[in-house]
């Protein structure tokens, strides 16, 4: 890994399993079903089908990140920017603000870890909810010990 990494908490490469497997709730809406490659892990996500289309048997990248800062947002301050400035314009609609890991994918959402379910002294799952849109993400405690309940996060998706 990259020294970009650094805000970078969770990444695998999933192979959907299914869609919609409760059938469809919302127009633009999906809810897939994945399994990891590496961690084995399992993963539930409600995503936008317009913005990005998915098919069952597809693999995808997908990242948790604290930050879309490429450092973690470690350099705030250095540059003689106080750390209310850390994330001051990473990411904006009209191109002009910082580019960050956003670049390196194609679907981003911004939400917050609210839950996180210990199941098994070994198999734990986090949820997160990015603007309504679920996720949960279950499987070895060692592959999420960087996800922190209440933490704001951002998924980063990428065919």
């Amino acid at each position: 890994m990259s020294s970009s990494s650094s805000s970078i908490v969770f990444d695998d490469i999933f192979t959907i399993n299914g869609i919609d497997k409760e059938g469809k709730k919302f127009d633009r809406v999906s809810r897939l079903y994945a399994r990891s490659k590496n961690y084995d892990m399992d993963m539930t996500l409600d995503y936008n089908t317009e913005l990005f289309p998915l098919a069952e048997g597809q693999h995808f990248a997908m990242a948790l990140a604290s930050s879309l800062a490429r450092d973690g947002g470690a350099s705030a301050g250095v540059d003689g920017a106080g750390a209310e400035d850390k994330d001051k314009d990473v990411w904006r609609p009209d191109g002009k603000g910082r580019k960050g890991l956003e670049e390196d994918y194609d679907y981003v959402m911004y939400g917050k870890v609210y839950k996180f379910d210990g199941g098994t002294a070994e198999i734990v799952t986090a949820y997160a909810s990015f603007g309504g849109l679920l996720l949960s993400l279950t499987g070895s405690f060692r592959h999420m010990a960087n996800v922190v309940l209440g933490d704001p996060v951002y998924i980063l998706l990428r065919k």
